[in-house]
Formats: structure tokens, C-alpha cells, sequence
């Protein structure tokens, strides 16, 4: 497996994947497309601007031509492009269907075409919200958002073409990811850069919806593991064993940063608002031998001295 196919590379989670893929296998060559929508940001990855074994191509997945053409060059795709905000996909779903759906089925179509691998990544959001269980990779999908419910979607086409067409699919669900290069659209770089500036930092409701947050270099550890390790038409939970509500959350961000609670502002819930997600992520520690090295203290500190390094 020496040449990656990464598609939405510029983004969090796929941009530290890439640079962590490159870190610790110097001999593979990645290939990064993205389409510089929302989300992407092409500074995730500057440092790379000449480094031979990168190649970056800007394009849509949703461009079967381009698609096929870049999947019959690599080994393997592992799939990050996607809208995520979930606020965005209640204003207006049809970008999330766009590349959520239509863009994975591009990609499947090109690894049928040329009989690849693909990693699909996903979220815990299709399992729902949970009142008291962990969701395992067999529990029921029961999504909540337009987002939530294009990725659930993604999932069962990807797993209808392993089983179809003994294609070597894999799919990984994560709980929320959180440090360096986060859209800034999200919770946690949202209330450093809001609490950076001494501005209001909104909370949605009560504030005690529940996340598990798993730091982003453990989930692309677990990444790599399903990649090299894992099994054809499985599914893998990743979880970061750290389940904390949303007031918590806020309120550790500003004692680190010695700021006062006074900022924190509780507005009006938004519709859809799930209140708790976690998932069960034994069998990628029993089957994969992963565990998350991060706790959240160690994460937390490290995401919030790098956007103060780079706030501008």
C-alpha cells in the first residue's frame, strides 16, 4: 500500500491525517482532492507545498471523470470529504446530499470500476441520540439532521457495495474530534477564538448535551489501524472515552485560558438538537489492538496553545 488517495485533505480532520500518515510512513505518496469548499482551508497544509511524495489536485468528487482517473492511480481511498456542520444542514440540506450521497457514490463507483479499497468515514451521529447505552457498530441508525441522515445514508450505500460487489469497504464511525486546524465553525475553536477576543461565547440551550471527545491524532491512529488492519465490510466505532457536557466543556476551556464564565451566553436550542452520542469501541481495541493516547486535559491544552500561536 504505497500510494493514498485522500479526498477532502484540506479539511481537519483529513488534513492532520495526512500529515500524520507522512510523519510515520515516509515511504507512501498521498494524493489529496478537495474541492475548497466550506471547511477546507489550503494553509492546513502548507508546509507540504514542495514536498515530493504530496500532490494536491483541486476538484469535486462528485467529477467522475477526475475521480476515476485519480482512484485508478492509487491503492487506496480513505474518504473524508464532506459537509459537516450540522447547523448548515438545517438551512439548507441539498450541499450535504450533494456531497454526502452523490459524492460517495462517485468514489464507489470509480473503486468498483477499478477494484480498490476504500475507507468511508463517518460519525457517531448515525446512531442518534442515547439516553444511557453506547451505541455498537450493530445498533440501529436513527439519525437526527439532514447532515446526520446524508451520512447514515453514505454508510449503507458503501456497505451495499461490499456486500454486492465483494467490494474491500471499510467504515469508520468517530465520536466528536476536536484539536489543531478545526473549522473555526465549531465548539471548541469557536469558544478559544471567541474567549482569544473577550466576545460572547453562545451555548445552545442548557448546555448539558453530552459528547464523547476524542482528540484528532487518535483518531487518525485509528484511522491508519482500520486502514492497514482491518477487514472488508466491517465497521469500527472510534471513541475517545472522554463523555463530557457541553457547559463543562466551555467552562475548562476558560479556566485554562483565565478567562471569566460571564462570557458564556445560553441562547435558544437548535432544532434537532441531539443530546447525547457515544458508541462502544471495543472491537476496534479487541480486533485492531487501538487505544486513544490522548486524555482530554493533555488535548485540550495542546488545541488551545496552537490557535493562540495561530490566531492570525
Amino acid at each position: 500500500m504505497k500510494k493514498i488517495l485522500v479526498t477532502g485533505g484540506l479539511g481537519f480532520i483529513g488534513s492532520n491525517f495526512i500529515l500524520f500518515l507522512l510523519k510515520n510512513n515516509p515511504k507512501i505518496k498521498i494524493t489529496n482532492v478537495d474541492a475548497c469548499l466550506t471547511g477546507s482551508n489550503i494553509k492546513n497544509l502548507k508546509e507540504l507545498k514542495n514536498y515530493k511524495k504530496y500532490q494536491f489536485v483541486k476538484a469535486n468528487i462528485n467529477n467522475q471523470k477526475k475521480i476515476n482517473e485519480l482512484v485508478s492511480k492509487n491503492d487506496v481511498v480513505i474518504n473524508f470529504a464532506a459537509e459537516s456542520h450540522v447547523d448548515r444542514s438545517i438551512s439548507n440540506p441539498k450541499p450535504f446530499i450533494d456531497s454526502n450521497i452523490n459524492g460517495v457514490y462517485s468514489i464507489l463507483e470509480a473503486i468498483r470500476k477499478y477494484d480498490k479499497k476504500l475507507v468511508q468515514i463517518s460519525t457517531d451521529e448515525v446512531y442518534g441520540s442515547l439516553k444511557k447505552s453506547s451505541a455498537k457498530e450493530n445498533f440501529p441508525l436513527n439519525p437526527s439532521s439532514p447532515y446526520s441522515s446524508s451520512k447514515a445514508s453514505a454508510d449503507l450505500l458503501a456497505k451495499s457495495y461490499h456486500i454486492t460487489y465483494g467490494l474491500d469497504v471499510r467504515i469508520t464511525r468517530c465520536t466528536n474530534n476536536y484539536g489543531l486546524r478545526q473549522f473555526s465553525e465549531k465548539l471548541i475553536p469557536k469558544v478559544i477564538i471567541n474567549a482569544m477576543n473577550n466576545k460572547p461565547i453562545p451555548v445552545y440551550g442548557n448546555g448539558k448535551n453530552v459528547r464523547d471527545w476524542l482528540y484528532v491524532i487518535d483518531h487518525c491512529s485509528a484511522i491508519q489501524k482500520v486502514m492497514i488492519k482491518g477487514k472488508a465490510g466491517e465497521i469500527y466505532n472510534i471513541s475517545g472515552n472522554n463523555e463530557i457536557n457541553n457547559n463543562t466543556i466551555i467552562k475548562t476551556i476558560l479556566k485554562y485560558m483565565n478567562k471569566p464564565t460571564s462570557l458564556m451566553k445560553y441562547v435558544k436550542d437548535r432544532p434537532g438538537h441531539d443530546f447525547r452520542y457515544s458508541l462502544d469501541s471495543k472491537k476496534i481495541k479487541k480486533e485492531l489492538k487501538w487505544e486513544p493516547k490522548y486524555n482530554f486535559e493533555e488535548g485540550i491544552k495542546e488545541t488551545i496553545l496552537w490557535y493562540v500561536n495561530n490566531k492570525n
